[in-house]
């Protein structure tokens, strides 16, 4: 439709396609809820009022609010293929996505972006993408790939892509690397914001990261924290999601003073939590059981983030604005009935409709080139004491120890009493053979081995274990697999999810991928492992820019120094 049509639509002097009536309208201008009809045409709001219209739909005094965005996320971690996933966010009320492809693009580097780009065409939710700014996020592992300033050139100009993503480096910005300082001034001359991710950043150094114009953090995992960012100027995306959880923690922060430069982001979440708990839908569910308005909850989910990402095409239910709205029942626990996008309904009673038709999956070459034969687990005892990685409930973050080695014939093993197991990360992208090792409490296995391919950020293969033989009998399943998941005790496979879209992504539904988790993570019990998800737990064990303690195939990394450390204190 031209401009000049849809101003007549809007003037009334042509039929609109759609009238929704009977509509409590949440205006997130106003923070109010109205009542009045919603004149759509092609694809736009044109009005409130009483228009002629082809169709009509009556809500039934439902509630109708703009359809949720979320500000940060990586699609790769629900283990699914673009389509699946906006399939399961979408009856969750999700309308638009803003995500980071910087998983695939640590494997396949700009491959791996054209390859999300061209997934989420044509598809019935708004997929936008913010330019992956770290690959790798360190020089201290060993990516697929290594995306510089001018890699990312061609991309700035790109309809879909709205930021640079998180600036995970932030040593890089504070001590002036010109590369990452490259990527930040072409973000700028874009006119693209820059986000941020700065855990446990702060005064002058946290000064020096903002002066460079990075708007946003989703690290926040104290009040404290975020309130000193806050306080900077900095946008506040609250994350919920499978591995860290920071709503309970940031809450009080949020206020009629606070609340419009604060915003809702998953960040990462696997099926389950899709499937059963739900997507943006289930933190504005959240906050608001905690005693968060209601209408505040929802600008957090709509208005704010399209005003940070200067998306003002959508978040609001208004004259111009695209027509992708949710309708729902209960103000006070918005349980997502109805989906309209582009004003065409792709969701009623909480079902998709059948004419929302799979795409096909784009094809992905393959991402696994391990060296099985430089595999060896076996740690030689070069001291008395060990550093050992901590894992905290429900945080990526982790903590460390140091502990006297367990030593048997020389060599330091596993010691389930303890509760300390062996972990390695085995490069898997050119086959060159390095590999880290270090050891981590927090598992609870008593025997067996958990392997996966998904080892952010640079997804090498990631394995912990109670013995060498269930370790390697567990990795060399993932390498079969062409990538996934794996559950290995007693010298057999207990249970696997492949993943061969660049040994993250499934070629299955959530749903069908949820059973599969279901039935690896019941194995995972049954070995003894207690954390909630611990494939999750395990995949952040080898991110070198979230403290404490890390491990990545170059070894064990210092955090807090930025650097690598024996494993062994002398």
């Amino acid at each position: 439709m031209s401009l000049n049509e849809r101003i007549k639509a809007a003037r009334g002097d042509r039929p609109v396609d759609l009238l929704l009536t009977n509509a409590r309208i949440i205006d997130v201008f106003g923070k109010d809820i109205i009542e009045d009809r919603i004149a759509i045409c092609s694809g736009r709001i044109v009005g409130f009022g009483d228009y002629e219209a082809k169709d009509q739909l009556d809500l039934g005094g439902r509630f109708v609010a703009p359809g949720f965005i979320d500000a940060h996320v990586h699609i790769e971690s629900a283990m699914v293929g673009v389509t699946e996933f906006g399939r399961a966010v979408l009856l969750h009320g999700t309308t638009a996505i803003v995500a980071d492809p910087h998983e695939i693009a640590n494997v396949f580097g700009t491959l791996g972006i054209d390859y999300m780009l061209q997934s989420a065409q044509d598809q019935p939710i708004n997929i936008y993408y913010g330019l992956p700014s770290c690959v790798p996020a360190t020089a201290m592992e060993s990516a697929g790939a290594s995306l510089k300033a001018a890699d990312l050139a061609p991309y700035w100009t790109c309809k879909n892509v709205v930021a640079l993503a998180e600036m995970m480096n932030f040593p890089g910005v504070i001590c002036e690397d010109p590369d990452v300082l490259a990527k930040i001034i072409a973000a700028k001359k874009a006119a693209k914001p820059l986000d941020g991710h700065a855990p446990g950043v702060s005064g002058k150094q946290l000064n020096a990261y903002l002066s460079t114009g990075i708007a946003s953090d989703h690290e926040c995992t104290t009040l404290a924290e975020a309130k000193e960012k806050l306080r900077a100027g900095i946008h506040i995306m609250v994350r919920e999601g499978t591995c860290s959880r920071n709503l309970d923690a940031l809450f009080p922060l949020i206020n009629s003073r606070t609340a419009r430069r604060m915003m809702w982001c998953t960040d990462d979440r696997h099926p389950h939590d899709l499937i059963y708990d739900g997507h943006i839908d289930a933190i504005v569910r959240k906050a608001v059981s905690k005693g968060l308005d209601p209408v505040t909850a929802i600008q957090m989910a709509t208005l704010n983030p399209a005003e940070y990402f200067r998306l003002d095409h959508i978040g609001a239910v208004a004259p111009g604005r695209q027509a992708d709205l949710v309708v729902f029942s209960d103000l006070y626990r918005p349980v997502i009935e109805d989906v309209f996008h582009m004003g065409k309904q792709v969701v009623a009673d909480g079902k998709l409709l059948p004419n929302i038709k799979r795409l096909p999956l784009v094809d992905c070459p393959s991402s696994m080139k391990l060296n099985r034969k430089r595999l060896n687990f076996s740690v030689k005892a070069e001291g008395r004491h060990m550093r050992v990685i901590d894992l905290i409930s429900n945080q990526i973050i982790t903590g460390q120890s140091q502990l006297s080695a367990p030593i048997k014939d020389d060599r330091v093993v596993a010691d389930p009493d303890r509760d300390l197991l062996k972990l390695a990360v085995i490069e898997r992208h050119k086959g060159n053979g390095a590999m880290g090792l270090g050891f981590v409490r927090g598992f609870g296995m008593q025997k067996g081995a958990l392997a996966s391919s998904v080892a952010h950020d640079s997804h090498n293969i990631i394995v912990v274990g109670e013995n060498d033989r269930d370790m390697m009998i567990a990795v060399t399943a993932v390498q079969q697999m062409g990538g996934g998941l794996v559950v290995a005790a007693d010298e057999k496979i207990m249970a696997a999810v492949p993943l061969p879209i660049a040994g993250l992504m499934s070629k299955e539904s959530v749903a069908t991928v949820q059973q599969q988790m279901d039935t690896l993570l019941k194995a995972a019990q049954r070995i003894g492992a207690t954390p909630s998800d611990p494939f999750m737990s395990l995949s952040f064990l080898a991110l070198p820019v979230i403290p404490e303690l890390k491990l990545t195939d170059q070894g064990l990394v210092d955090v807090n120094r930025f650097e690598v450390v024996p494993l062994f204190i002398s």
